[in-house]
């Protein structure tokens, strides 16, 4: 099964809105039936977005959301990444297209247009970019 790297926008609908749309995916790195991997980069921009005050996520919460995560996800040094053969127009997304540029074949979930845009690209490299929450499936 192809490794899984999942946006920060997935991430807040699984573990701050719990979306329905998203409960099969949770479900799938709960019970670890998919490996969901994460780097200190991707955990360091969940983290800043979580902070944020349109969430009004207290430091608690934001620490419980950080550590269910941090102990589901496969952690995997992003010191040494290649870079990816594409650029992403948001560059706080150019660290997931690394990471499974690394990692490829690998599956990027995400509702971001400037990752989804690459997707055709990407397909070339054995990376699945898609905003279907059940594409781990594939």
């Amino acid at each position: 099964m192809k490794p899984v790297v999942l946006d920060t926008n997935i991430l807040l609908d699984i573990f701050v809105f719990n979306d329905e749309r998203a409960i099969n995916l949770k479900q799938a790195i709960m019970d670890g039936s998919i490996t969901a991997v994460a780097s200190q980069k991707t955990l360091l921009e969940f983290a800043d977005v979580i902070s944020r005050p349109l969430f009004k996520l207290d430091e608690v919460t934001q620490a419980a959301i950080m550590n269910q995560w941090q102990s589901l996800a496969q952690q995997h040094d992003d010191s040494n990444l290649a870079a990816a053969p594409w650029k992403c127009q948001d560059p706080d997304d150019q660290i997931f297209l690394d990471l499974a540029y690394q990692l490829k074949p690998a599956i990027i979930i995400s509702k971001d247009n400037a990752l989804l845009h690459l997707a055709s690209r990407a397909a070339q490299e054995d990376i699945l970019i898609t905003s279907d929450y059940n594409a781990f499936r594939l």
